[in-house]
């Protein structure tokens, strides 16, 4: 089984506004409401492509009951725990004015309530899947995901990161089966500015070296670069199409690489699936559904995949 954690989810409430002007009222032209987090989008794009997954974290409030409804109504298992106070947040997202969004704080996650994950945790089996993904709101211990990948050590189950800085690099001594930094987020760990694939190859190759056994470098529309576990980098450009929605791209890479991998067990087509994902997310407003990756997969039928040895 696959298991996501989002610890922080939300209701995305996604709004246009014509003519949005500060200062004054305004009123939405059209209006969604959307479940939220990465590892629910991680969730949801995997049911979409015929893989079963388990949303795990936590809920609050009648917001977190409208989570989990919105959650189970998309297919996907819920086991959110339900905290004893607060409400899960609300973010709002302008889609007029570019990247202007107000996320809610989200509800305070008391200590039995994190035992109780860990618990559910301990439960796994070996050869389950877990995807870590997204921040650690402040309530929760900042070595958390550290601490999941402690409880883990030694089990046969295979590990995907998609966090920030700090969370990427306190995990890679357990040697995580894939992580996904895009490559703004991989400069920033080394201290760089990445901008092509060229660029981005050697760094992805230390990442590797430092303890993950598959790097993916997400990088919008140029495509990717995969630092594979058999010691060769990947990379492979991505379709043409028009962005309309980034939301919750990188969250389908994270699927579609996951989707091919456990289909197959080939790089390559791996890194395909992922990119075919990534990109389907990002030409629509939803997130990516099977019949669309599968469409853009074909687009990609003689895309070249470089191979080279990792350095």
């Amino acid at each position: 089984m696959i298991y996501t954690i989002t610890f922080n989810p939300a209701l995305d409430y996604i709004v246009s506004v014509d003519g949005f002007a500060l200062g004054k009222v305004n009123r939405t032209a059209e209006e969604r409401i959307l479940p939220g987090g990465k590892g629910i989008n991680v969730s949801i794009v995997l049911q979409n492509l015929g893989m079963k997954s388990t949303a795990l974290g936590f809920t609050a409030g009648f917001t977190g009951e409208e989570i989990q409804k919105r959650v189970e109504a998309a297919g996907v298992r819920q086991e959110f725990i339900t905290l004893p106070k607060g409400i899960s947040r609300i973010n709002v997202k302008l889609k007029e004015e570019e990247g202007t969004e107000i996320n809610g704080m989200g509800p305070a996650i008391d200590r039995n309530s994190l035992e109780a994950l860990f618990c559910r945790l301990d439960r796994l089996l070996d050869g389950d899947v877990l995807i870590l993904a997204g921040s650690i709101p402040a309530a929760v211990p900042s070595g958390v995901y550290t601490d999941i990948c402690q409880r883990l050590k030694g089990r046969d189950i295979l590990l995907a990161v998609d966090a920030e800085k700090k969370l990427l690099l306190e995990v890679l001594e357990y040697h995580p089966f894939l992580v996904k930094p895009n490559h703004h987020e991989l400069g920033e760990i080394f201290g760089t500015k990445l901008t092509s694939a060229e660029e981005v190859i050697p760094y992805a190759a230390r990442l590797r070296e430092m303890g993950a056994c598959n790097v993916l470098v997400s990088m919008a529309g140029e495509g990717a670069v995969l630092a594979a576990g058999d010691g060769r980098i990947y990379r492979c450009s991505a379709p043409k199409g028009q962005l309309v929605n980034a939301v919750g791209a990188g969250d389908s890479m994270v699927a579609g690489f996951l989707t091919g991998w456990l289909s197959g067990g080939r790089y390559g087509e791996a890194l395909k699936m992922g990119i075919a994902a990534g990109s389907a997310s990002a030409f629509s407003e939803l997130l990516a559904t099977k019949e669309e990756v599968m469409a853009l997969l074909e687009q990609m039928e003689g895309e070249e995949i470089h191979e080279g040895i990792s350095r």
